[in-house]
């Protein structure tokens, strides 16, 4: 899964690049280029990357609860030795 999504990513990159590499012959064609490129990027490939990447993780553990705020609090009073204060 991670191989198609890294194709598609640099599928949608290259229709960028090559809509603004013949933005001054065709520009009708280069806007459509570089606009399916960015949608493909945005609506096909981050979706596809956030759902394999995230897979197995709890959304519990990133949101700002009161038992994370006091955890995070914790871990900043906690120093190591070569930060100064």
């Amino acid at each position: 899964m991670k191989y198609l999504v890294s194709l598609i990513t640099l599928g949608c990159f290259a229709a960028i690049i090559y809509g603004f590499s013949i933005q001054e012959e065709n520009l009708p064609l280069s806007h459509k280029f570089i606009g399916s490129g960015t949608l493909g990027l945005f609506l096909v490939a981050m979706p596809l990357f956030l759902f394999t990447y995230s897979k197995g993780k709890k959304m519990k553990d990133y949101m700002l609860t009161e038992e994370n705020i006091k955890k995070m609090r914790g871990n900043e009073t906690e120093k190591t030795d070569n930060q100064q204060s």
